[in-house]
């Protein structure tokens, strides 16, 4: 592990990094790609498991992991904790090192901002939307937001990593940063993720260390209320009086807790909410003591989601069109969505070798799925699909749109878009979707996420029978296994898109099992962890 105190250091290393081949990377365990990718943890020291889970998801997702260690002046107001804010430097260096992190990068505010004493007013600085500024935290942290935005713009521009992870906890900052991202075109996805609590429910914070050891159990009374607004929503209720009293209640239990706000607010936009339509987000903050404590509960008013994956061979396409068809969801055919793209390209005679204008016109389709519904001139279809106003669900079938739409669907700029087209049916839920990382890119929010595999064994043996049914050559087992092996390998590896198995789907060993075998358990899985849990 590389202990990094210079940006000059940092820079050098990334340079070194992104420039190991693919050999030293599969020999070190890692995925094996033609280009690195990198993984970046923006932290202000004091590690705790909190911070250990961003870690360990950067560890699995990338080849390389940076992880910053940085108290940021700019985020401190003038009357806030930034002298006494937790330092425990060794200690987290060794924490990083267990986790297998590959470079720390430490700079002191010199290094980083180029003055030992930084000033908002003498540095160039990085604003956010002011309206998404003025709820939550926003009034009472002036200058808060704009040093958080100015810092990890700084450190997204000299990493440029692949993906940046950061806590739900901190809701406000996520989105600001997701929206900051999209707005300045910064290198990298932003990546939320799950707060990690004490036993008690209490979210994991390096201010956490601030509290006595009667002030702890006292604390938990944030969750206790977030929960009690859950409760509240279960039973039905959706507006904004009745979920924020359900908190307020909760959280008077404890006198010594001091509310500072507890609001409805949509979890992207920050907006304030009346009531819950498809998205909310309960956010609360409180002081303790000299504590200052936040946390938050997202409320999802929507149909649920099914995310199904797995490798090729497992049947996980018939088996998804079928799941959704039993449950009456829209199966989303994303290889309908990269035929879309494909028909439009040979239509306008566009060069599908030519990825920049392939990127130009991709950027141009809005795609629109529907259930094929009962209209028998469209059973043979999994879905019904439309391409900027116009059906296209036939047009899309036929023999040059087949042969040509692998080259399509291989270009990273066409799956980033439809990417985004496809997470919006997420708004609203309701889905079906199966494909290589949909439990853990495209829908993470899946409320069934189903891993679908089985023996490279049977997946051969199946392979083998369908050839006979198309009457094509015979190929021999073995050959099917070496194959279908070199086929996953490729998968898991693939710098885009990548076969990953979501930390909480189940996995389905098919085995042994009928396509209608398959079927019934995922929909008695649904009836069992989707219906009854609503």
């Amino acid at each position: 592990m590389r202990v990094l105190k210079a940006v000059e250091g940092l820079t050098r290393y990334l340079v070194q990094a992104r420039g190991q081949d693919s050999v030293r990377a599969s020999s070190m365990g890692r995925r094996s790609t033609d280009r690195v990718e990198v993984g970046l943890v923006p932290t202000m020291g004091n590690l705790h498991r909190g911070h250990l889970s961003l870690i360990e998801r950067a560890r699995r997702e990338n080849a390389v992991v940076v992880v910053s260690i940085f108290v940021n002046p700019l985020q401190f107001g003038p009357q806030e904790d930034l002298a006494r804010y937790p330092h425990t430097p060794d200690q987290d260096l060794h924490l990083c090192e267990q986790a297998g992190v590959d470079a720390v990068f430490m700079p002191s505010p010199a290094a980083f901002y180029g003055t030992v004493d930084p000033q908002s007013s003498d540095l160039a600085q990085v604003v956010p939307p002011k309206a998404m500024m003025s709820v939550l935290c926003g009034p009472y942290r002036p200058g808060h937001f704009e040093g958080v935005a100015t810092v990890v713009t700084k450190l997204l521009s000299l990493v440029a990593p692949d993906r940046a992870y950061f806590g739900y906890k901190d809701a406000q900052q996520l989105a600001i940063l997701k929206r900051l991202a999209q707005d300045l075109n910064l290198p990298g996805q932003i990546v939320g993720c799950p707060t990690v609590r004490e036993a008690s429910g209490l979210a994991l914070s390096s201010r956490n260390t601030y509290l006595s050891a009667a002030e702890q159990p006292q604390a938990a009374a944030i969750y206790r209320g977030l929960m009690a607004a859950q409760s509240r929503f279960k039973t039905g209720e959706r507006h904004r009086t009745a979920l924020v009293a359900a908190v307020h209640q909760e959280l008077a239990q404890e006198p010594s807790l001091k509310p500072q706000y507890v609001e409805l607010v949509h979890p992207e936009t920050l907006q304030p909410l009346e009531q819950v339509e498809t998205l909310g987000m309960i956010a609360v903050a409180a002081h303790l003591g000299t504590t200052r404590l936040i946390d938050n509960l997202l409320l999802r008013d929507r149909q649920p989601i099914v995310a199904i994956d797995g490798p090729a061979g497992a049947g996980k396409s018939t088996v998804a069109r079928r799941v959704a068809q039993r449950l009456n969801l829209l199966y989303l055919d994303s290889g309908a969505m990269y035929r879309a793209v494909t028909w439009l390209a040979l239509e306008r005679g566009v060069d599908l070798h030519d990825e920049v204008a392939i990127a130009e016109l991709v950027s141009d389709c809005d795609i629109h799925l529907a259930a094929s519904g009962d209209d028998p001139a469209f059973a043979a279809f999994p879905s019904r699909i439309w391409l900027n106003g116009q059906e296209v669900t036939q047009l899309i079938r036929s023999t040059a749109v087949t042969e040509q739409v692998s080259l399509v669907s291989a270009q990273p700029t066409v799956r980033q878009t439809l990417l985004h087209q496809q997470q919006q049916y997420g708004v609203t839920g309701g889905v079906v979707m199966e494909g290589r990382d949909i439990g853990t890119q495209v829908f993470p929010q899946a409320e069934l996420k189903i891993f679908l595999t089985a023996s490279v064994a049977e997946r051969a043996r199946r392979r083998q029978r369908d050839l006979a049914a198309q009457q094509q050559p015979e190929v021999s087992l073995s050959d099917l296994e070496l194959a279908i092996d070199e086929r996953d390998r490729k998968d898991s590896s693939r710098l885009v898109s990548p076969l990953r198995k979501a930390d909480d789907a189940i996995e389905l060993i098919t085995d042994g099992l009928s396509i209608d075998d398959v079927v019934e358990k995922t929909v008695q899985l649904f009836e069992e962890r989707v219906e009854e849990r609503g």
